[in-house]
Parts: structure tokens; sequence; C-alpha cells
């Protein structure tokens, strides 16, 4: 049932506004007047009645299928339908009484968790709790063998009288964002997220989309704000407020769009977590491996996919030096086969700029000396393996051995050479003695000790990282949701009434942010109302 108000001498006005946004037009205007009495006029959907109709009179129901439909009027109102313990109306076509109570305990429950989930201050000590387990996993090192652990978090000295391996391994903190602590707290966060969604955001957005009239001045000034225009017209304010474009609900869906990215972060974390792959190689220039080889799940949600069939070969690693000798950057040349061996892609990738392929990441972290070619005596050439030596502070060292006498003896001697890098190679001799430099794009031979020696080149090896992350993309939208809806969020919802009382225009307003603000912003289009004046005081002017 719905009803018109119709008012002799008062207009009333009322509209929804946003403050200070200034796009589209939301405004609603309900022009009323009164004669001799108030008059309210019922209008009743027809459709009520037949429900109304079939409600009370369910026995002649079975009858309008082959019978004209018939209007049944009821001298009093009819009367109530009776219902049994189980709530369910008496015209048997309710639910079971065992049926109808275990919905009911449903129904008792579902609120109830609700009601506790959607707490503000259990969601602001799951949030606490899940900043102090992603501190804790900072400071605990991740994905280490049992035995790290045994000797860093010993029980003969727990860290704070408390804190041993135990707690780490039992409790997953070696894997931190997978652990089922992390995880269960997640989602009970999400569910926390959603339950204050349905209960308490979206009833404020219905809320604010019902129109709320105000039928008297005195309603009116009880607002925040609240004014008065003599000789004015309600329908001029109107005009003015319509064509100033006031739209005021985008900062009442944004605290759910807020909600909503959140879910996202904490979904592509998850996802990232565990469901990615992560995997480290040194390949030598000239060598080749198969993506799927090098790659290790990260967790349970981690499956691979088809481009781990890939073949990437290293077509060939250089470096660039700063004058001083130091290296600045390292770069490879890769090449991605299928395993028909086509070439799918090939690019020179170097630090911060890695080669992405059907989400897998390439990313170029470090490099090595792989082997030396030499010619000895004419002979060759040879590969020589440079292994890694002791370092001084980040200054990497290299080095290798030419046997130049039996190989077999227990007192082998021969030739050393070392190497900070692939622009130049150190020799030494049987003794142990410095016997010269060369760089391996000089082909300058060299004699030590009665072999004569060449450096033919220098081979490189690219250290790499691979990477598949599919919550990526999940987080960053995510991201870039929150901080839109968090924007959004400061745009203020303000609603103003107007009453016309005679020649009087009563104001009032509110507004849920920037109150201040609003009042100026009021005022301002006040003074654009133009003033009423009467036919008598035109003739008399």
């Amino acid at each position: 049932m719905s009803s018109l108000l119709l008012n002799p001498h008062k207009a009333l006005f009322t509209a929804s506004s946003s403050f200070p946004l200034r796009s589209d037009v939301n405004a609603q205007i309900l022009v009323a007047s009164r004669r001799a009495a108030t008059r309210i006029v019922d209008c009743r959907p027809r459709a009520s009645r037949d429900s109304f109709e079939a409600e009370a009179l369910p026995e002649t129901n079975a009858k309008k299928k082959n019978a004209n439909r018939k209007i049944i009027l009821f001298g009093s109102s009819p009367p109530p339908l009776s219902e049994d313990r189980s709530g369910a109306a008496g015209n048997g076509r309710g639910k079971p009484g065992s049926e109808a109570s275990s919905w009911g305990f449903f129904q008792k429950a579902l609120k109830r968790a609700l009601a506790v989930l959607s707490n503000l201050p259990l969601a602001i000590a799951e949030m606490f709790t899940i900043a102090a387990l992603m501190a804790l996993g900072t400071v605990i090192d991740q994905g280490e063998a049992p035995d790290y652990y045994f000797q860093k978090y010993p029980e003969e000295n727990p860290m704070f009288g408390f804190f041993t391996w135990r707690w780490v391994l039992n409790l997953g903190f070696d894997h931190m964002f997978t652990s089922p602590v992390f995880l269960g707290l997640l989602i009970l966060l999400a569910c926390s997220l959603m339950a204050c969604t349905y209960t308490t955001q979206i009833p404020l957005v219905k809320v604010a989309r019902r129109w709320s009239f105000k039928h008297s001045a005195e309603a009116i000034r009880r607002q925040d704000f609240a004014d008065s225009l003599p000789k004015a017209s309600v329908k001029d304010l109107g005009i003015i407020l319509m064509g100033a474009g006031y739209e005021g609900m985008a900062g009442r869906f944004a605290p759910i769009g807020v909600h909503i990215s959140m879910l996202l972060i904490m979904v592509g974390g998850t996802l990232s977590a565990a469901g990615s792959f992560h995997g480290s190689v040194t390949v030598p220039q000239g060598l080749n491996f198969v993506v799927g080889d090098t790659m290790n799940p990260n967790g349970f949600l981690s499956f691979p996919t088809q481009s781990f069939d890939t073949e990437v070969h290293v077509n060939r690693f250089y470096m660039d030096y700063y004058d001083s000798g130091e290296v600045s950057q390292f770069y490879s040349d890769l090449s991605l086969f299928s395993l028909d061996g086509k070439e799918l892609m090939r690019k020179t990738i170097r630090v911060n700029d890695p080669l992405r392929f059907r989400g897998i990441t390439i990313y170029q972290t470090d490099w090595g000396f792989s082997a030396l070619q030499i010619t000895k005596n004419g002979e060759g050439p040879f590969n020589l393996a440079m292994a890694p030596l002791q370092m001084n502070g980040e200054k990497k060292l290299f080095g290798t051995f030419l046997p130049t006498g039996d190989a077999d003896s227990p007192n082998v001697k021969g030739i050393s050479m070392l190497a900070r890098d692939l622009q130049s190679i150190v020799l030494y001799d049987q003794e142990g003695k410095f016997a010269g430099v060369r760089r391996p794009s000089s082909k300058l031979p060299i004699d030590i000790d009665g072999t004569r020696i060449v450096i033919e080149d220098a081979i490189g090896s690219t250290g790499l990282d691979l990477k598949t992350d599919p919550g990526v993309p999940i987080v960053y939208a995510g991201f870039g949701a929150l901080m839109l809806t968090t924007c959004i969020s400061y745009f203020s919802h303000s609603q103003i009434w107007a009453l016309q009382d005679g020649t009087t225009v009563v104001i009032g307003g509110k507004t849920n942010r920037a109150k201040l603000e609003f009042r100026d912003e009021v005022n301002g289009l006040l003074d654009e109302v133009p003033e009423l004046v009467s036919i008598d005081q035109n003739l008399n002017g």
C-alpha cells in the first residue's frame, strides 16, 4: 500500500546530494498542495488483492482453475491464519515440524555467526595478528632444512625463554606464509570482511538510497544545518540544486569496494605464497636447460603448466665494465624453444630487465666464470674449468690449474691461472711466481716453464632466477582498487530538505563528512535563489 499526501498550502521538497563532487544530477522533488483538509489516497496493487483472497480462502483455489475469477470483499478484516508451533501456516502448505525446526535453528546459528564475525574489535585483532605473523616471518629464515633450526633455536638455550625449534617446525613457521596458522587467519579475516559487508555496509547503502521525507518545519530545523528563505519558492531551489548536479551515493558504495579490494589482495597473496614456482640455475654460455627441470613448487596450490616444457638456450653471456675495471652490468642473450625445436622468443636480458613468457619470468641475478679455453704448445683448444675461490668482500675470484708434468704424480706441478672477471687472466709458474697477464681477446702467447700457452676465450656463465606467480595480477588489481575506493570513501553523502510554508522556504540538511564545507556550499546555493516580488509591489515601484 502506498500513500500520497496532498497539502493545500505547503509544498515539500527533498534532495540527496554530495559535496564537493558535482557530476550528475541526483535530485527528487515531491510537490503537493492542500485545499480544505488533508486527504490520503490509498493505492493498492491488484496483485495484493489476489494474493489476499488466496490466503483468506485457500479452499477456493482449486475451483479457480476452471471458473472465472471472483472478487470477494470482507465487511471486516479477514481472520488471521493460524500457525502451529513450527511456524508453518495452518493451511496445510507449511513445512513439516522437524524440517521447519531445523531451518529455524540454522537461521539462528547463521545470524549469530554473522554477528560474531562482523564484530569490529575481532577484525582489528585478526589484522594485528596477521601483521605480527608477517613480521615474524621476516625474522625467521624461511625454507631452511630442519638442522638449521635445530642449531639456531636449540632447546638448551631457548629464545625469550620459551621459543625453540619446536615452535618453528610444529606450527610451520619455516614456511610462514603457507602455514595453517597464517592461512587460517586469512580465511577468518575474509569471513569477517564478508560478514561486515553483508550485515552493515549493504544495509547502509539501502538506507542511503531510500528517500526520507520530512513533513514538518520542526523536523527540518532539527537537522545539522537549517535556514529559511522568506519570499522564495521551493521550485526555484529545486532547479538550482538539480542544476548544480550532486551525486552522493559513491561514498556509500566505497566501503564495500574497500572490503572487496582487501579480499582480492588476500586471495592474490595466498595464491602467490601457495601456488607459485621458483628456481635458480647457473648455465654456461652455449648450453641450455628445460624450465620444468629447475622449478620447485612453493605450496599445495602449485600446479605446473604447459610452458614448463619450454627449453632455454644461452646464446651469449657478456659484461660491461666501469673505467676502474669493476663490473657494471651483465647480459644474457636467451632463446626459448618448444619441444619440436621451434624458436618461440629471443631476448637479451639484464638486471632489472627480465624475460616474461606465458607466466614465466626469467631474471638476470648473477654471473660466474665457467671455463677458460686455451691452447698448449699449439695443441687444443682445451677447456679448463674455473672454480670459485675464497672471496674478499663482494669481489669474486676464480682459478684453474694446468698440469705441466705427470698428472698421476703425487706432487704434480703446473701453471696456475686466476681471474676476477672475464677481462684478464693472471698466470703463475710452477713455483707460484707471477708470470704475466693476458687478455682473452689478445691471442698473445706466453711461455712459462717451457710451455707456450695462448688464452683463446673466457667462457662465462649466467645466473638466472625463474619464477611463476599467478597471484601478482590479482594483488595489483586489489591494491589499485583499494587506493581508488579509499579516495572515493572520502566523498560526502549529503541530504537537503526544503518545505514551502506560505511564502517562506524552510531548508535543512545533513552530511556525513566535511560539515563546514557543506554549510558554506549550501549557503552559496541559497544565495542564488531569487526573491519573489508581488504584483502590488511592482505597481507601487
